[in-house]
């Protein structure tokens, strides 16, 4: 890492000394300036993707960039110190109120939804409505079983994350290997039903949601087909 910063800062020094040139003005097709503008893209994607810049005048954060590169800084290093541990500490608070809003969201979605007609709610706080019966007399799934299953999984407000049925290809899973609220429901079900789960935080990925499409503490709405036991 600190070689990459200290190449970048060699390019921003041999390219950017005179100021920041506009972005329609850099010849791309100059080998150098593309090594200089990939190397740019590159640790910019980075600092996007930790958010770090969500809340942040991107101006003075270049600013910064090139008065430290000089040495010309205007801030002392107290200062600076002071300013980012007061940055962290309003992103960690605004982190913390997300989860508890995001959990609040969700308990009322879920009180909700249970006093509907045809809802279902178990000791454990899943929920699940039955929209199709497979054949009487059907198999049901143990935790050590494989199966093959359809699904189209969407957040309380109807967004797709993620489904099976859009891609057109059922899955096989281990019932051990999913969410918790996915095995408990799976061992109730038949060959051939096709249920709709609500699922609490707890039962689904909780505070570590595992992609950006699933806000973390959401509730999460599954229509799952059983289609075999394999």
């Amino acid at each position: 890492m600190k070689t990459l910063i200290q190449l970048v800062s060699v390019l921003l020094i041999g390219s950017l000394a005179s100021l920041a040139l506009a972005q329609g003005d850099v010849d791309l097709e100059n080998e150098e300036n593309r090594f200089g503008y990939a190397i740019g893209v590159n640790v910019g994607q980075s600092i996007a993707a930790q958010g770090l810049l969500d809340n942040v005048a991107v101006e003075a954060f270049i600013a910064g960039m090139l008065d430290s590169i000089s040495g010309d800084l205007k801030l002392g290093e107290a200062e600076v110190m002071t300013a980012l541990q007061t940055f962290m500490q309003r992103q960690q608070q605004a982190a913390q109120d997300a989860l508890a809003d995001n959990l609040a969201a969700s308990e009322a979605f879920l009180a909700d939804n249970g006093t509907r007609d045809g809802v279902v709610t178990l000791d454990s706080g899943l929920q699940y409505e039955i929209l199709e019966s497979g054949p009487a007399g059907g198999a049901s799934p143990a935790v050590t079983d494989s199966v093959l299953a359809h699904y189209h999984g969407t957040l309380s407000d109807g967004s797709v994350f993620d489904s099976s049925v859009d891609r057109g290809e059922p899955a096989t899973f281990g019932l051990s290997q999913v969410i918790a609220g996915w095995t408990e429901a799976l061992q109730l079900m038949k060959v051939g039903d096709k249920w709709r789960l609500f699922i609490p935080p707890g039962l689904a990925y909780g505070e570590a949601s595992p992609t950006p499409a699933i806000p973390p503490n959401s509730a999460l709405i599954f229509d799952v087909e059983l289609l075999e036991i394999r």
